[in-house]
């Protein structure tokens, strides 16, 4: 069955055109016309101001959501640091379970697709119960994840992750690490496992691998895990933290990123998460790959992680995304706003990530079209025939939006606005957020206070 969407203005591969009906066949969109006005689409046309290609959201721990809020209190007799939150976390983890693992997950695409994301990379190391006892079914996290996906309607790349060791020394895991841990076979069950779960999403679905990062997978792990899933996204943290670059460097005589682009062929596959501290080499060759860098700027500066080198990666032709990482705050236009933000702040200047007579909303938000559908593996990012249809429809009347047109139209959002400013989100032409709201959010809602109540009470 066919759905249309009648749209005053439409931003499209070649620019933005008015008046655009685009229609939709089982998740794809089928064909994209001009008309002279309203009039003329179908009566049954849904009718928005403007319409864009939604994003993807490249990177998410789901369950880090629960956390939000809970972190910002400075410990006694020390500063306070990614690897303190971490401590937190790892508290935190010897309580969820799946039931409580699933209603948050749901809770937190519930409001990725009302930010204007119409799909996500789920970055998934929680496997296990506490203490690392196995669930009947190993790939019971996972399957709560997709349980997740398919209630909300959310485009989904399952990422689970290979978490072999304790440190780049190759220590074992201890602690709330050990809810993560799986050898090579165990991960290749998994995997398979997962892969069957995410298939009941719906056929956009996909799985990837994750090597967790270099802490915590060795050489021969990561060379096995790059050829587990023939074509399929591979997604890792790198060179988020400086203790970590530190500890890469006094182990393999080598910066992160320098050493992974040595003994790896990382190409187009790739997603590199983070990847914040980079020299000029780096930087350069890490835009050679072809891999995207899965930046995610307000978790990045909620733990103090530091400003990815954003101009010069983008003038070696880099390519980017965006994430919501932790969860903190799942704000799309905010995690565009602090990207750019944090670059004018290190070079004192405006307009930092902005190319050549290009707007930056425009230039941020094209990058990240196009990187986070790389990442993902997913057709989309455009508003163009044989794709999935991931659209998002603001809201013209916005006071942040008015008087403006074209790429302003996106300065507006990104800069000005919030988004309050997202009225409809299609996620492979399911329509999943009607005026501005999740048409299951009441339920889901519900589910996630429940969970979080009762996982906060026993802290």
């Amino acid at each position: 069955m066919a759905t249309d969407i009648f749209a005053k203005r439409a931003l499209l591969p070649d620019g933005w055109a008015r008046n655009i009906q685009v229609r939709m066949v089982e998740g794809r969109i089928t064909s994209i016309s001009q008309t002279k006005d309203a009039r003329q689409a179908p009566a049954e046309a849904v009718r928005v101001d403007i319409l864009l290609p939604a994003l993807a959201n490249l990177h998410s721990h789901a369950f880090q959501r629960a956390m939000a809020g809970m972190t910002e209190t400075r410990g006694p007799g020390e500063q306070d640091s990614f690897w303190t939150w971490r401590r937190l976390m790892y508290r935190f983890l010897e309580r969820l379970d799946p039931a409580q693992v699933e209603a948050i997950a749901a809770q937190v695409y519930v409001e990725m697709l009302e930010a204007g994301y119409a799909s996500v990379g789920e970055f998934h190391y929680l496997h296990h119960g506490p203490g690392g006892v196995s669930y009947d079914d190993p790939a019971e996290m996972s399957v709560r994840i997709a349980a997740a996906a398919a209630k909300t309607g959310i485009g989904i790349t399952h990422l689970p992750v290979l978490y072999a060791q304790g440190g780049s020394d190759g220590r074992a895991l201890a602690g709330g690490q050990l809810r993560f841990g799986t050898d090579l076979d165990g991960f290749a069950d998994l995997t398979d496992r997962a892969a069957a779960a995410i298939t009941t999403v719906g056929p956009d679905a996909k799985t990837g691998v994750a090597p967790h990062s270099l802490r915590a997978v060795g050489v021969e792990a990561l060379t096995a895990v790059q050829s587990l899933r023939a074509d399929a996204p591979i997604h890792m943290h790198i060179a988020e933290q400086r203790a970590e670059v530190v500890e890469i460097l006094g182990t393999h005589g080598a910066t992160p990123v320098k050493w992974l682009l040595e003994i790896m062929d990382v190409d187009t596959r790739w997603c590199l998460i983070h990847a914040t501290h980079m020299d000029r080499a780096e930087t350069e060759g890490l835009a050679r790959s072809g891999a995207v860098a899965g930046l995610c700027p307000i978790t990045e500066a909620n733990l103090g992680d530091g400003i990815f080198n954003g101009a010069s990666y983008l003038a070696a032709d880099g390519r980017l995304g965006v994430g919501s990482d932790s969860n903190v705050r799942i704000a799309l236009a905010e995690e565009l706003r602090t990207l750019e933000n944090g670059q004018r702040l290190q070079g004192k200047a405006r307009a930092v990530l902005a190319g050549p007579e290009a707007s930056t909303g425009r230039t941020l938000y094209g990058a990240a079209l196009a990187g986070g559908a790389q990442a993902l593996g997913r057709a989309s990012g455009a508003i163009e025939e044989g794709i999935w249809a991931d659209l998002v429809a603001l809201d013209g009347d916005a006071l942040a939006l008015a008087g403006l047109d074209g790429d302003a139209l996106l300065d507006g959002w990104i800069f000005a606005g919030d988004d309050t400013i997202v009225k409809d989100v299609w996620s492979a032409g399911r329509h999943v957020v009607r005026d501005g709201r999740h048409i299951a959010r009441d339920r889901i809602e519900a589910a996630y206070r429940s969970a979080i109540t009762d996982l906060r009470a026993e802290l």
